[in-house]
């Protein structure tokens, strides 16, 4: 029973020891030349105006989490693309339930007025 997970515990364990090796060798290796141009934050090209510890509205996350779990909920539509034929009018139904499902929290969070950026 071992044997069999022996060929995985050895690429754990060289895997782990390379990561370790790159970082340990890029910490001894680097040159260490901070100055205050280096150690400044980069944005995109721009000066940094204000400081990094800006706070942004709650509603910013919100419509970031809304776009996370509506997108990822639509990404279950491609599998059953893949064997719509094969699931027949049972797959159909089934998925034209999730669609209503996913349809009825869309229309709540718009209801709520979690979609409006202000």
């Amino acid at each position: 029973m071992i044997n069999s997970y022996l060929p995985i515990l050895v690429i754990l364990l060289v895997s782990a020891f390379i990561g370790l090796a790159i970082i340990v060798l890029s910490t001894l290796l680097s040159r260490k030349n901070p100055t205050p141009i280096k150690l400044m934050p980069y944005e995109c090209g721009m000066d940094p105006i204000g400081g990094a510890r800006r706070r942004f509205s709650v509603r910013f996350f919100i419509i970031g989490m809304l776009f996370i779990v509506f997108d990822i909920e639509l990404m279950f539509l491609f599998p059953w693309a893949v064997v719509y034929d094969q699931l027949m009018i049972f797959g159909f139904i089934e998925m034209l339930v999730f669609v209503l499902v996913l349809l009825a929290g869309l229309i709540y969070v718009w209801k709520k007025g979690a979609l409006e950026w202000q």
